[in-house]
């Protein structure tokens, strides 16, 4: 038997995926999704709908995707589903309006242990810290953004070998069962709430621009490779070879002697097997990237069909 509890979900990529449909499997009456603007993608850049989008249709919600989210036209549509309660997971900033309106709130899930790492790219900057253990958080929005009180929250180990990729894969089947619990709770009314503590520390998590993701040789090369591993597989990590731009999507510690008279940033190789580049400390080997022009592939298949 469906729940009554009238829902709206919020979200766009596939981040937000596993979160609606354990709602959607569990019979909640999800009464309509709003979700980004098709978008061109791919080489043909063919209008595609997001994640989220493909989601709804195929369980035949109704789904919404405003350009503008002060629209009154916007606005009026979603009160007229008169929902109680609404989620947000992997959106965009809601005006007041909008996270305001039903009478439950609106909450979200965070990818980090709040109030750590509030902003747009949780996940990423975690790695590129080189921090041990992150999670995930529901809350209720309000006015500055991911500083609302806290509903649940659950931890996540970091692996020495995560990427991005990875952990995001790990928390987003996790955030799932976390946003459900949440729900259940909201629900039967029996619930608490907790702000979110004081800290004399906070480290921001800023969406991620390209000039941010170039690699820094002059650092350690730990931290080079933390960085690395918190920007892959996107937007990913890059130097560059020549006048060439290289992505490069891991990299791993070498711990064999190795000359030391080169520069932060250089590089050499055998031209067959390896590629290693010159850090503050010592030297990182690549293990897969891509150059400029070129597909993505492990080093030794690029090495073999290309020379540097």
């Amino acid at each position: 038997m469906a729940s009554p509890l009238r829902i709206i979900f919020m979200g766009t990529p596939e981040f937000a995926v596993p979160s609606l449909e354990i709602l959607l499997r569990n019979d909640y009456n999800v009464v309509a999704v709003i979700t980004a603007p098709d978008k061109p993608a791919g080489r043909g850049l063919k209008v595609t709908p997001s994640p989220v989008k493909e989601v709804a249709l195929r369980y035949n919600v109704p789904v919404l995707q405003p350009t503008n989210l002060k629209s009154p036209d916007f606005q009026e549509e979603l009160r007229s589903y008169e929902a109680a309660l609404q989620i947000v997971v992997a959106f965009r900033m809601l005006p007041e309006a909008v996270w305001n309106m039903p009478p439950l709130g609106t909450f979200n899930l965070h990818a980090s242990l709040l109030p750590q790492y509030r902003g747009a790219a949780p996940i990423n900057w975690a790695i590129m810290h080189g921090d041990t253990e992150t999670g995930l958080t529901t809350f209720f929005i309000r006015h500055e953004i991911d500083t609302g009180d806290m509903l649940l929250q659950e931890k996540e180990p970091v692996r020495e070998d995560d990427t991005a990729g990875t952990l995001s894969e790990r928390l987003r089947q996790k955030g799932a069962g976390l946003v459900l619990k949440t729900v259940q709770m909201i629900g039967t009314g029996n619930y608490n709430t907790a702000p979110q503590p004081v800290l004399a520390t906070l480290t921001p998590a800023p969406k991620l621009f390209k000039e941010i993701c170039e690699i820094n040789w002059n650092q350690p090369s730990g931290k080079v490779r933390n960085f690395i591993r918190g920007l892959s597989p996107y937007p990913a990590a890059w130097t560059k070879i020549g006048d060439k731009l290289c992505k490069i999507y891991f990299a791993s510690l070498v711990t064999a002697s190795a000359p030391e008279d080169a520069a932060p940033g250089q590089y050499r190789t055998d031209g067959k097997s390896f590629l290693h580049f010159r850090t503050a400390d010592g030297w990182l080997a690549v293990d897969e990237l891509q150059l400029e022009g070129k597909k993505r592939m492990r080093t030794g298949e690029f090495l073999r069909g290309n020379k540097l």
